[in-house]
C-alpha cells in the first residue's frame, strides 16, 4: 500500500506541474511560434484534454483486459517521455506550438488509459477493509500536489527555465512507473474459456452494467451537475470578489480556505463514523450549492469563505468514500469499464461550465446561474437519498479469482497467453 502511496504521489504532483508550466512556457513566448496568446495556450489544453473524453471508453475495456499495473505503468511511461521531450525542446529553443500540441495530446491519451486502471489496480492490491483509508491518503496527496505543483512550476520558471520543469515533471512520472514494480496484486475473474471477448462485445457489457446499478447512474448524473456548476463558480465567482468582496484578495483567501477544506475533508473520510457511504457522498456533493448561493446572493466575504470551505470539504470527504463505493460494489473484471463513464463525465463537464459561465452570465447576469446551479446540485445529488441502495452497506464483490494474491510476475506470466488471444480477437 505504501509503495502505491508514493507512486500516485508523484504522479499527481507531475500533473499539477503540467498547466502552469505550459501556460507560463507559451505566455511568455518561450515556444518558437508562439505568439504568446491566449489561443496557443487554448489549442494546447484543448489537445490535451479531447484525447481524454475520446479514450477513456476504449480505456476502460483495457483496465480490464490486461493486468492494471501494466496499462498504468505504460500510461506513466508515456507521460513521462512527453513531458521529457517538452523539456528537452524548451532547453533546445526548437520547440514549436504545433509540438507542444502533439505532445500535450500524447499525454492525454495517457492520462485517459491510467485513470481507469488506477481505480482497477486499488481493488487488486488493498484488502476491502483498507481502501478507504488508502482512497483518503490519495486523495490528501493530491490535494497538496495540485496545491504544491502551481508554485513549484513558476519557481523552477523563474529561476531556471520551463525545459527543467517539464524535466522534472518526466522524471516523476517515470518514477510514479518504478513504484509499480514488485506490487501484489489479485487476479480478477476471467471468462470460462480463458479468453476475452471482442472490443466492442466488452464495450456492450461494460455499459450493461453500468445501467444495472441505478445508484451509480443518478451518482453519476449529480457528479455532473456538480462540475458544470463548479465550472460556472470558478468563473463567475472571481469576477463577483473582486466587484463587491474587496478585490483580488478576496478570492484568493476564499480559493485558500477551500483548499484547506479538501484537505481536511479527505483527511478526515476514513475516520469519521460514517455507516451509509452513499449518503455521505450525496450530501458531501450536495455542499456546493451553499457558496453557489451565497456568491448568487452576494453574502459578504465571511459568509462566501465559510461556505467555498463547506463545499470543499464535502469535496475531500465524498471522493475517497465515492471510490471505495465503486471498489466495493462493483465487481472487479468491469470495474474499469464502468468507471469510465464516471470519469468521462466529470472530464467533461467542468471545461463545459467553464466554457459556457461568461456567455450565460451576459444574457442572464452572475446571480441567476449561480442560483440555479444551486437548486440543480442539491437536488441532483440528494436524489439518490430516495434510492434503497443507497441505504444499504452491502458485503464487498469479489472476483472469483481473487481468493488468493500473487506476485505480479506470477500474473504476467498467467496473462500472457489470454493477453495475447485478446489482441488477435479485436
Amino acid at each position: 500500500m505504501r509503495r502505491l502511496l508514493v507512486g500516485r504521489t508523484c504522479a499527481a504532483l507531475a500533473t499539477a506541474l503540467i498547466p502552469t508550466t505550459l501556460t507560463l512556457a507559451l505566455l511568455r513566448g518561450h515556444a518558437a511560434g508562439s505568439t504568446g496568446s491566449a489561443g496557443d495556450l487554448g489549442l494546447v489544453l484543448a489537445c490535451e484534454l479531447l484525447p481524454m473524453l475520446v479514450l477513456l471508453p476504449v480505456a476502460g475495456v483495457l483496465a480490464d483486459r490486461f493486468p492494471p499495473q501494466r496499462v498504468v505503468l505504460a500510461a506513466d511511461l508515456l507521460r513521462g517521455a512527453a513531458q521529457t521531450a517538452i523539456g528537452a525542446e524548451l532547453l533546445c529553443g526548437l520547440v514549436r506550438v504545433p509540438d507542444l500540441a502533439v505532445l500535450a495530446a500524447v499525454t492525454g491519451a495517457a492520462v485517459a488509459f491510467g485513470t481507469p486502471a488506477v481505480r482497477t489496480l486499488v481493488a487488486a492490491t488493498v484488502d476491502a477493509d483498507q481502501r478507504l483509508r488508502l482512497n483518503s491518503r490519495l486523495d490528501v496527496a493530491t490535494g497538496l500536489a495540485q496545491t504544491a505543483g502551481p508554485a513549484t512550476a513558476g519557481g523552477m520558471m523563474l529561476m531556471l527555465g520551463a525545459g527543467w520543469s517539464s524535466l522534472l515533471t518526466g522524471a516523476l512520472f517515470i518514477g510514479s512507473a518504478a513504484t509499480l514494480g514488485g506490487l501484489h496484486t489479485r487476479r480478477a475473474a476471467r471468462p470460462a474459456d480463458g479468453g476475452h471477448p471482442g472490443f466492442r462485445a466488452q464495450l456492450r457489457e461494460g455499459w450493461t452494467e453500468t445501467r444495472r446499478h441505478r445508484w451509480f447512474l443518478t451518482n453519476v448524473l449529480g457528479h455532473g451537475v456538480w462540475h458544470l456548476a463548479a465550472g460556472f463558480l470558478l468563473t463567475l465567482g472571481p469576477l463577483i470578489a473582486v466587484r463587491s468582496m474587496g478585490g483580488d484578495a478576496a478570492w484568493v483567501l476564499v480559493t485558500q480556505l477551500g483548499t484547506v477544506g479538501m484537505l481536511v475533508g479527505a483527511f478526515a473520510a476514513g475516520r469519521l463514523p460514517i455507516r451509509r457511504p452513499l449518503v455521505g457522498v450525496a450530501v458531501g456533493a450536495a455542499v456546493l450549492a451553499l457558496p453557489l448561493a451565497a456568491f448568487g446572493l452576494g453574502l459578504a466575504l465571511p459568509w462566501a469563505a465559510s461556505a467555498y470551505f463547506l463545499a470543499m470539504f464535502g469535496l475531500g470527504v465524498l471522493s475517497p468514500l465515492w471510490e471505495t463505493a465503486i471498489q466495493r460494489r462493483i465487481p472487479r473484471e468491469v470495474l474499469g469499464r464502468v468507471g469510465s463513464f464516471d470519469t468521462l463525465i466529470s472530464f467533461a463537464a467542468r471545461p463545459l461550465g467553464l466554457a459556457v459561465a461568461v456567455p450565460v452570465a451576459t444574457l442572464l447576469g452572475t446571480s441567476a446561474p449561480l442560483l440555479a446551479g444551486a437548486v440543480l446540485v442539491a437536488a441532483a445529488n440528494l436524489a439518490v437519498l430516495l434510492l434503497p441502495e443507497a441505504w444499504e452497506h452491502p458485503e464487498p464483490v469479489t472476483a472469483r479469482c481473487d481468493a488468493r494474491r500473487e506476485p505480479v510476475a506470477a500474473e504476467g506470466r498467467g496473462q500472457s497467453e489470454a493477453g495475447s488471444r485478446a489482441a488477435d480477437g479485436r
